[in-house]
């Protein structure tokens, strides 16, 4: 059974910085492309950063030079490295599998002084 359970969200100020992470299971994580997306109320689900099985990245041109995705593969775990936090970032991020269609519960990330 596919699992993904995020983690590492919460409350930050304004150019601060958050680590997310997410546990994957039930799929072969080593070989498989991840993906980080975000959604707040009312909007659409919004991709923000890929990691492929090789390690390359791609990133939304919203969070390019502030976002890192990388993976751990001995902990079938993808992380997002968050910094320079801005208003905007507030939303709920969610990891997925490129292929299969599994969601998370997502994680909460407020950016607010």
């Amino acid at each position: 059974q596919v699992q993904l359970v995020e983690s590492g969200g919460g409350l930050v100020q304004p150019g601060g910085s958050l680590r997310l992470s997410c546990a994957a299971s039930g799929f072969t994580f080593s070989s498989s492309t991840m993906i980080w997306y975000r959604q707040t109320p009312g909007k659409e689900r919004e991709w923000v950063a890929t990691i492929t099985r090789t390690g390359s990245t791609n990133y939304a041109d919203s969070v390019k030079g502030r976002f890192t995705i990388s993976r751990d593969n001995a902990k079938n775990t993808v992380y997002l490295q968050m910094n320079s936090l801005k208003p905007e970032d507030t939303a709920v991020y969610y990891c997925k599998n490129s292929v299969l269609n599994y969601w998370g519960q997502g994680t909460q990330v407020t950016v607010s002084s």
